[in-house]
């Protein structure tokens, strides 16, 4: 069985999570024929490799074209966009189970009912594009399973369409409700709601990496 750990130790976010993937060999234009099938329009992806702290790495980002229009959207829209797409049955399941738990989180702090939830920041084009495309991408590696270790969320404030909020967002405490998490004194926001969402939904354990044989790194 193939896994894929996400050793999480300066946290997660959407783009993180496809640049590792790309990292360890997800072809962008694999990626990018893949989420072309959603009709979502006002983007393109770009993929550069990087360093970080004196290590290779790969920056993957979502350059938005301000000159479309991107409506705000619901749950039920972006379910809809998923499903009359081409994505396999798997990887539609998978990512609509995502923005269902991010909308339980966001319906959770501001008290209301899911569908009424309209996803600002976190619905925006770069993070449709960030979710389906990391459900996608496990798919198109043979990913069976995945594994996480305990997330780590930073601390401080963060400005966001809501003001000055405390980190971790009040979404991303509540997705990370029950499972691990490690202090960090570290000043920022380390894991975005779009992070937690994705590993929270997917993840089949969190702690260690679980016993076995590497066969790439990203």
């Amino acid at each position: 069985m193939k896994t894929a750990y996400f050793d999480c130790f300066s946290g997660a976010s959407g783009d993180m999570i496809v640049g590792a993937l790309l990292d360890v060999g997800l072809k962008l234009d694999d990626l990018r024929d893949g989420l072309a099938s959603l009709q979502l329009g006002g983007y393109s992806l770009r993929a550069e490799r990087t360093t970080r702290a004196g290590f290779a790495a790969t920056k993957f980002d979502v350059q938005i074209d301000d000159c479309h229009d991107h409506p705000h959207r619901n749950l039920g829209d972006i379910t809809a966009m998923i499903n009359a797409s081409d994505l396999s049955d798997n990887v539609k399941k998978r990512a609509c189970a995502v923005f269902q738990r991010l909308a339980e989180a966001e319906a959770g702090v501001h008290g209301s009912d899911i569908e009424s939830v309209h996803f600002h920041e976190v619905g925006a084009v770069d993070s449709i594009v960030d979710m389906v495309g990391a459900v996608l991408g496990l798919e198109l590696l043979g990913v069976e399973r995945v594994a996480c270790s305990p997330m780590r969320t930073g601390t401080g404030t963060i400005r966001c369409a809501h003001g000055l909020l405390p980190v971790p967002a009040p979404a991303t405490a509540r997705l990370l409700v029950g499972f691990p998490v490690e202090p960090t004194d570290v000043k920022g926001e380390l894991t975005t709601p779009t992070g937690a969402a994705i590993l929270t939904t997917l993840a089949d354990s969190f702690g260690t990496m679980p016993r076995m044989t590497v066969s790439a790194l990203g």
